[in-house]
Protein backbone atom coordinates (compact mmCIF):
# COMPACT_ATOMS: atom_id res chain seq x y z
CA UNK A 1 0.00 0.00 0.00
CA UNK A 2 1.60 3.46 -0.86
CA UNK A 3 -0.09 4.76 1.58
CA UNK A 4 2.86 3.19 4.14
CA UNK A 5 5.24 4.98 2.87
CA UNK A 6 4.18 8.22 3.23
CA UNK A 7 5.86 10.69 5.48
CA UNK A 8 3.22 11.96 8.24
CA UNK A 9 4.57 14.16 11.00
CA UNK A 10 2.91 16.42 14.01
CA UNK A 11 3.81 17.72 17.08
CA UNK A 12 1.70 17.27 20.43
CA UNK A 13 2.61 20.72 22.39
CA UNK A 14 0.20 23.44 22.29
CA UNK A 15 0.40 27.06 23.29
CA UNK A 16 -2.04 28.07 26.18
CA UNK A 17 -1.91 31.61 26.40
CA UNK A 18 -5.67 33.12 26.30
CA UNK A 19 -6.85 35.43 23.59
CA UNK A 20 -10.06 35.56 22.05
CA UNK A 21 -10.33 36.40 18.25
CA UNK A 22 -12.79 37.84 16.21
CA UNK A 23 -15.44 35.22 14.41
CA UNK A 24 -15.36 34.75 10.69
CA UNK A 25 -16.94 33.34 7.98
CA UNK A 26 -16.10 29.81 5.75
CA UNK A 27 -15.00 31.47 2.80
CA UNK A 28 -11.16 32.16 4.02
CA UNK A 29 -8.70 33.39 1.20
CA UNK A 30 -5.88 31.27 2.69
CA UNK A 31 -7.19 27.45 2.29
CA UNK A 32 -7.09 27.65 -1.93
CA UNK A 33 -5.55 24.28 -2.57
CA UNK A 34 -7.70 21.70 -4.41
CA UNK A 35 -7.70 19.21 -1.59
CA UNK A 36 -10.97 20.40 0.53
CA UNK A 37 -11.96 23.59 2.21
CA UNK A 38 -11.90 25.32 4.94
CA UNK A 39 -15.34 23.74 5.63
CA UNK A 40 -14.11 20.25 5.30
CA UNK A 41 -11.87 21.64 7.96
CA UNK A 42 -13.79 22.91 10.26
CA UNK A 43 -16.15 19.43 10.12
CA UNK A 44 -13.32 17.66 10.60
CA UNK A 45 -12.69 19.28 13.62
CA UNK A 46 -16.40 19.38 14.88
CA UNK A 47 -17.23 15.59 13.83
CA UNK A 48 -14.30 14.95 17.16
CA UNK A 49 -16.66 17.78 19.21
CA UNK A 50 -19.84 16.18 18.51
CA UNK A 51 -18.38 12.80 19.31
CA UNK A 52 -17.54 14.14 23.04
CA UNK A 53 -20.76 16.35 22.77
CA UNK A 54 -19.17 19.68 22.68
CA UNK A 55 -20.58 22.76 21.08
CA UNK A 56 -19.11 23.21 17.63
CA UNK A 57 -16.03 25.37 16.73
CA UNK A 58 -16.48 28.23 14.17
CA UNK A 59 -13.91 29.28 11.45
CA UNK A 60 -12.04 32.58 12.17
CA UNK A 61 -10.32 34.34 9.30
CA UNK A 62 -7.92 36.20 11.94
CA UNK A 63 -7.08 33.11 13.36
CA UNK A 64 -6.81 31.29 9.79
CA UNK A 65 -4.42 34.77 8.59
CA UNK A 66 -2.26 33.81 11.97
CA UNK A 67 -1.60 30.15 11.27
CA UNK A 68 -1.00 30.79 7.29
CA UNK A 69 1.63 33.50 8.28
CA UNK A 70 3.22 30.56 10.33
CA UNK A 71 2.81 28.32 7.67
CA UNK A 72 4.55 30.34 5.59
CA UNK A 73 7.24 30.87 7.96
CA UNK A 74 8.04 27.22 8.62
CA UNK A 75 8.08 26.53 5.14
CA UNK A 76 10.39 28.91 4.18
CA UNK A 77 12.51 27.40 7.16
CA UNK A 78 12.55 24.11 5.52
CA UNK A 79 9.39 22.46 6.54
CA UNK A 80 10.63 21.83 10.32
CA UNK A 81 7.87 22.23 12.70
CA UNK A 82 8.45 24.03 15.58
CA UNK A 83 5.50 26.00 17.95
CA UNK A 84 5.22 29.66 17.30
CA UNK A 85 6.24 31.60 21.03
CA UNK A 86 3.88 34.16 21.18
CA UNK A 87 0.57 33.49 19.54
CA UNK A 88 -1.78 33.50 22.83
CA UNK A 89 -3.75 31.04 20.88
CA UNK A 90 -3.31 27.45 20.83
CA UNK A 91 -1.94 25.70 17.95
CA UNK A 92 -1.45 22.21 15.93
CA UNK A 93 1.10 21.37 13.47
CA UNK A 94 1.00 19.35 10.83
CA UNK A 95 3.25 17.93 7.84
CA UNK A 96 3.23 15.09 4.99
CA UNK A 97 4.24 14.23 1.95
CA UNK A 98 3.57 17.04 -0.59
CA UNK A 99 0.20 17.16 -2.42
CA UNK A 100 -0.62 13.51 -0.82
CA UNK A 101 -3.06 14.25 2.33
CA UNK A 102 -6.71 15.95 1.97
CA UNK A 103 -7.25 18.43 4.98
CA UNK A 104 -9.98 15.62 6.38
CA UNK A 105 -6.96 13.28 6.74
CA UNK A 106 -4.85 16.24 7.81
CA UNK A 107 -7.18 17.08 11.10
CA UNK A 108 -7.94 12.73 11.38
CA UNK A 109 -4.48 12.36 11.84
CA UNK A 110 -4.49 14.67 15.33
CA UNK A 111 -8.17 13.00 15.77
CA UNK A 112 -6.58 9.41 16.17
CA UNK A 113 -4.85 10.42 19.14
CA UNK A 114 -8.36 9.77 21.24
CA UNK A 115 -7.34 6.23 20.87
CA UNK A 116 -5.21 6.83 23.89
CA UNK A 117 -7.36 9.50 25.23
CA UNK A 118 -8.84 9.38 29.17
CA UNK A 119 -11.08 11.81 30.35
CA UNK A 120 -9.68 13.38 32.98
CA UNK A 121 -8.07 17.06 34.30
CA UNK A 122 -5.36 17.92 32.55
CA UNK A 123 -2.55 16.62 32.10
CA UNK A 124 -3.72 13.16 33.22
CA UNK A 125 -5.47 12.94 29.92
CA UNK A 126 -3.55 9.75 27.97
CA UNK A 127 -3.54 6.30 28.82
CA UNK A 128 -0.04 6.11 27.99
CA UNK A 129 0.64 8.68 30.95
CA UNK A 130 1.74 11.26 28.94
CA UNK A 131 -0.48 14.11 27.34
CA UNK A 132 1.73 14.56 24.50
CA UNK A 133 -0.25 11.87 23.45
CA UNK A 134 -3.06 12.86 23.09
CA UNK A 135 -2.77 16.92 22.69
CA UNK A 136 -3.48 17.39 19.18
CA UNK A 137 -6.60 16.00 20.26
CA UNK A 138 -7.94 17.55 23.37
CA UNK A 139 -6.72 20.93 21.55
CA UNK A 140 -9.63 19.55 19.03
CA UNK A 141 -12.20 18.85 21.81
CA UNK A 142 -11.35 21.11 24.69
CA UNK A 143 -14.62 22.78 25.61
CA UNK A 144 -13.99 26.20 26.25
CA UNK A 145 -12.29 26.66 22.44
CA UNK A 146 -14.70 28.18 20.63
CA UNK A 147 -13.33 29.15 17.00
CA UNK A 148 -10.41 27.79 15.08
CA UNK A 149 -8.57 28.71 11.76
CA UNK A 150 -6.30 26.93 9.72
CA UNK A 151 -3.40 27.79 6.90
CA UNK A 152 -1.23 25.56 4.82
CA UNK A 153 2.03 25.79 3.17
CA UNK A 154 4.52 23.86 1.42
CA UNK A 155 8.57 23.38 2.43
CA UNK A 156 10.88 20.82 2.14
CA UNK A 157 8.94 18.46 -0.07
CA UNK A 158 5.93 18.73 2.81
CA UNK A 159 2.63 20.42 3.39
CA UNK A 160 2.36 21.98 6.62
CA UNK A 161 -0.91 22.56 8.26
CA UNK A 162 -1.19 24.78 11.10
CA UNK A 163 -4.79 25.38 13.01
CA UNK A 164 -4.65 27.89 15.28
CA UNK A 165 -7.75 27.83 18.80
CA UNK A 166 -8.97 30.19 20.48
CA UNK A 167 -9.72 30.61 23.33
CA UNK A 168 -6.41 28.11 23.20
CA UNK A 169 -7.21 24.39 25.28
CA UNK A 170 -5.02 22.25 27.16
CA UNK A 171 -4.40 23.78 30.38
CA UNK A 172 -3.23 22.51 33.60
CA UNK A 173 -5.39 21.53 36.32
CA UNK A 174 -8.60 21.78 33.69
CA UNK A 175 -11.30 19.18 32.88
CA UNK A 176 -11.17 18.98 28.62
CA UNK A 177 -14.52 19.34 28.41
Amino acid sequence: MTHLFKKITCTALTTVTLTVAASAHLNSPVIAQNRGSTADILNAHNKYRKEVGVPPLTWSNTLANNAQQWANYLASQGGNLQHSQNTGQGENLWAGTAGYFSYTQMVDSWGSEKQYFVNGTFPNVSSTGNWYDVGHYTQIIWRKTTQVGCGIARGGGNDILVCRYSPPGNYMGQKVY
